[in-house]
C-alpha cells in the first residue's frame, strides 16, 4: 500500500469521535483555503453514529454548515425513501437535523435508470467543480468484510474503469444495481478517510494493507490518493492482525 496514516482507538465510539474531530479540522482547512468544503459521505451502518455526532450539540456549532456540500460515494439502487437508501440515512441523521438546503446535497438520483443516474451524477460533479479541478476535500469510506469499499466490489468491471467518475454496477453478491464513485474519482481527493471497526473487518483490513496487490480480490487496494492523503480510523479489534 501507499503511504497512509493509521489512527487507532480502543473502541468504536472513540474511533467515531476521532473521525468527527478530523472532519471538523478538514472543513476548517478547506473553507480557509477556498471558501467551501466538499464532503463525500459513505453508506452502510458504520457512519450512522458519525453523522449523528456531527449533528449533535457537541459539534454542530463547530462547523460552518452553510459552506458544506455533501456528496455520496455510492448508493443502492432503491427509491430515496427506502430503508436501504444511503441518502435516506444521511437525511435523517444529518441533513434534516442541521436543516441543510437542497442546494447543499447532491444525491444519486435513483428515479432514473442505473446508467442514466450514473451519467447524471457525473454531470452534477462536473457542474459543481466547474473550471476547478475535480477534487473533493474529504472522502469518507467504509470497508466490507470482503474488502469492498463504496460499491467497488470484488471481480466487478468497475474496478478497471479509467475514464468515468461515476458508474452503475450490478453486484451479483447482493442481486442489485449500485451506483458508485470510481477509484479514479476518489483518488482525486485531498483527503480520504476509512472508518473501520470490529473484529469482523480484521481479515479484510489485513489483506488490503499487508497482502499482495490484487485489486480484483481486494478492491480497497485501489484507493491511493494521487496528490492527497489517506487515513485509516480503526479500533483495536479491526487493527488486530495488522498490528500483530
Amino acid at each position: 500500500m501507499d503511504k497512509h496514516t493509521l489512527r487507532i482507538q480502543k473502541t468504536p465510539d472513540l474511533v467515531i469521535q476521532a473521525l468527527a474531530e478530523f472532519v471538523v479540522e478538514e472543513a476548517r482547512r478547506a473553507i480557509r483555503e477556498h471558501g467551501r468544503f466538499s464532503l463525500v459521505l459513505s453508506g452502510g451502518s458504520s457512519p450512522k453514529k458519525l453523522f449523528a455526532l456531527l449533528a449533535s450539540a457537541t459539534y454542530r456549532d463547530r462547523l460552518e454548515w452553510d459552506r458544506l456540500f455533501f456528496f455520496f460515494g455510492d448508493e443502492r439502487y432503491v427509491p430515496a425513501d427506502h430503508a436501504d437508501s444511503n441518502y435516506r440515512m444521511a437525511r435523517e441523521t444529518l441533513f434534516d437535523p442541521m436543516k441543510t438546503t437542497p442546494g447543499q446535497v447532491f444525491r444519486m438520483n435513483t428515479d432514473l435508470s442505473p446508467e442514466e443516474a450514473a451519467l447524471a451524477y457525473e454531470r452534477d460533479l462536473r457542474a459543481y467543480f466547474g473550471d476547478r479541478p475535480m477534487r473533493f476535500d474529504l472522502v469518507l469510506l467504509g470497508l466490507g468484510d470482503d474488502a469492498h469499499t463504496a460499491s467497488l466490489f470484488p471481480h466487478t468491471k468497475v474496478l478497471h474503469e479509467k475514464e468515468a467518475l461515476v458508474k452503475e454496477v450490478y453486484v451479483e453478491k447482493v442481486k442489485m444495481f449500485r451506483l458508485t464513485l470510481t477509484a479514479r474519482a476518489i483518488n482525486c481527493a485531498t483527503s480520504v478517510a476509512f472508518l473501520v471497526f470490529g473484529d469482523s473487518k480484521a481479515n479484510a483490513l489485513y489483506h488490503v494493507m499487508k497482502g499482495e496487490r490484487n485489486v480484483d480480490e481486494y478492491p480497497a487496494q485501489s484507493i491511493h490518493p494521487e496528490q492527497g492523503r489517506l487515513f485509516w480510523f480503526l479500533d483495536e479489534a479491526a487493527a488486530a492482525r495488522i498490528n500483530a
